[in-house]
């Protein structure tokens, strides 16, 4: 049954609630019924293979059909040991496969856990509580802090919300949505309450999507196709004689049990028996090895896809960089002490709201305590109108002053000298812009109660300390590395310039824009460049896609949901430690190192050192 979204989606909230026939009271329950009936639960698919015929697969195909061919002419000779070793061979190598395919993560059902499992939905006007998987488009719901959403959703009229999307985009921080807004299934409400229409339901939510690509991902086992061209070779030589020999012998009247024995000699010596068993246990015993480094192979195929790997695509967020933000450079004005600056931030910040921006600066404090010098007696939050924090302090002298930080422009606003340092501040607003910092501004109040411009603090996710040395340490074994991130393209750009990569880093909106028929110019481009910014989960996947169809061997890292079609869909997937389920899940190879660096774990895997 197809899970949907009514109709298109519209720019604005009223368009969508016209387009979805709904209103702010919601939806009847018959209506919501009908509905249901017609667009299916809101749930991901869920594709179960039989086990009997999965392990019955093993039995059919060209190797298979010539070790039972073996087993058949050793009954008609009544060769019993032969008979009986041939057909342990056949029964372990179906049981390898089997059990090896068996015990493969199953992604699209890690996928299925992070789903919320209830909802509170207006139905016949009054509020009641009901299972996510019976929402529909059209819906009307409440999201509190803390909820996981349960489907696409375009927000009312409500204050604005702090929402985590890292896992589903990638974005290092936790983002902001307004009245209006389009936020995704899977994400988490971390500030703020709304009521909310439901837009989109199942497979074709954001969060659905990339399950869908997920489950469509299929990784290239070199190995094997290696050796079944050679099986197949040898399976056709072995044909070609045994009908040689049947044609003479038989034509000359030897006997034909005794011609049997000839072809059944040639079959098992022409047959590579025993290979699967003995690639098996090889790469069993190297996934023993990786084992004890701390690397968990889920797919042993994988060990070899790694060992000929000669590209390898990162996420950045979490892998390349720390994923916690740390003060850059300070630019003050002059005659202003950038730490009488960043104090006076710190007095505009609050730890209790565990808002990041606020720990960030608060930890920055050389003395933290000196904050106990200070009473606030009145905060005001940060709010997308304002764009900046406030709070009123009395000193422990008694003076009264406030201080503010924010959006570098509105603060600058604040002075009444703005026009004279305008140049100085816009310039170095534009230096960090460029450099894909996040910038701001800190202002106090002077004995008179003017507002007084500071200074600017930078922000950013800093590279791991020994990122740089990974890198370079791929480089030497010959694999090159592309950085791909759902954060900004300049933000990439700076981090690439940090850990000594090229700058050429492509906006994955071309991925959204580029038609069928430049497809080949646009996979030229992905060849050739060093990272990608603004990146959906359904562009990690293509990049991959793309890579491997241009003839290269690709290992992805990644801990995200974003990340679960690439790992999937690559040669040698590995999920960092600290990832989520849906990643682990996905990937090929596990990694639990916690003391380094995320993307050391690649060299750690390759080395086994």
């Amino acid at each position: 049954m197809n899970s949907g979204t009514a109709k298109p989606q519209a720019s604005s909230l009223s368009e969508v609630i016209k387009q979805l026939e709904t209103s702010p009271d919601g939806l009847s329950q018959e209506e919501a019924q009908n509905r249901l009936n017609q667009y299916g639960y809101n749930e991901l698919e869920d594709k179960k293979v039989n086990p009997l015929m999965m392990l019955l697969s093993y039995f059919w195909g060209p190797m298979p059909w010539m070790i039972e061919a073996a087993i058949i002419l050793c009954a008609l000779v009544q060769d019993w040991v032969d008979f009986g070793i041939i057909c342990f061979l056949l029964m372990g190598n179906a049981a390898i496969g089997f059990t090896e395919e068996k015990s493969a993560g199953d992604a699209v059902a890690a996928l299925k856990a992070q789903l919320a499992r209830q909802a509170t939905a207006k139905r016949d006007g009054q509020w009641k509580t009901v299972l996510a998987r019976e929402l529909v488009p059209g819906d009307v719901i409440r999201i509190k802090i803390g909820d996981v959403l349960p489907a696409d959703l375009k927000l009312f009229d409500c204050d604005p919300l702090t929402i985590d999307q890292a896992a589903l985009t990638g974005e290092s921080l936790p983002v902001t949505r307004e009245t209006g807004d389009l936020v995704y299934s899977g994400s988490i409400l971390k500030k703020g309450q709304a009521e909310a229409v439901v837009t989109s339901t199942g497979v074709n939510t954001f969060f659905g999507k990339t399950a869908k690509l997920v489950s469509e991902a299929e990784s290239t086992d070199h190995l094997q196709e290696t050796v079944l061209k050679l099986s197949d070779y040898l399976i056709i030589i072995n044909i070609i004689l045994v009908a040689i020999i049947l044609l003479v012998r038989v034509h000359d009247g030897d006997n034909f049990v005794q011609v049997l024995k000839y072809c059944l000699v040639l079959t098992v010596a022409s047959i590579p028996l025993a290979t699967p068993t003995v690639l098996a246990v090889t790469m069993a015993i190297g996934a023993q090895l990786l084992a004890k480094k701390n690397a968990l192979v889920t797919r042993l195929a994988a060990i070899d896809e790694l060992a000929g790997v000669n590209m390898l695509c990162s996420d950045k967020t979490g892998t390349l960089t720390l994923n916690q933000l740390s003060l850059g450079d300070r630019w003050t004005l002059e005659n202003i002490d950038p730490e009488e600056m960043l104090l006076s931030a710190a007095l505009a910040s609050r730890s209790e709201d565990h808002d990041p921006i606020d720990i960030t600066i608060i930890n920055g404090l050389k003395n933290p305590d000196q904050l106990q010098n200070y009473q606030i007696t009145h905060f005001i939050p940060f709010d997308p109108v304002r764009k900046r924090t406030e709070a009123e302090i009395i000193s422990h002298d008694g003076t009264t002053f406030k201080t503010s930080k924010g959006a570098p422009q509105v603060i600058l606003e604040l002075s009444p000298n703005k026009i004279a340092i305008a140049p100085q501040v816009n310039a170095q607003i534009d230096a960090l812009a460029q450099r894909g910092y996040r910038a701001l501004g800190v202002a106090t109040t002077n004995e008179e109660g003017e507002w007084q411009f500071l200074g600017i603090l930078s922000l950013f996710d800093p590279p791991r300390p020994d990122s740089q040395i990974t890198i370079e340490n791929a480089r030497k074994l010959g694999v090159p590395l592309k950085m791909i991130t759902g954060d900004q393209v300049a933000i990439a750009k700076e981090t690439c310039h940090q850990l000594g990569l090229g700058q050429n880093v492509i906006d994955a909106q071309i991925f959204r824009e580029t038609s069928a028929s430049q497809m080949s110019q646009l996979a030229r481009e992905i060849k050739y460049a060093d990272g990608f910014g603004q990146v959906f989960p359904e562009d990690k996947f293509h990049i991959v896609e793309s890579l491997q169809k241009q003839g290269y061997i690709v290992a992805m890292t990644g801990d995200g949901v974003n990340d679960a079609p690439a790992l999937k869909q690559s040669s040698a997937g590995i999920a960092v430690s600290g990832a989520t389920d849906a990643a682990r899940a996905a990937a090929d190879i596990l990694t639990s190192c916690t003391k380094t660096n995320k993307l050391n774990n690649y060299d750690k895997v390759v080395n086994c050192e």
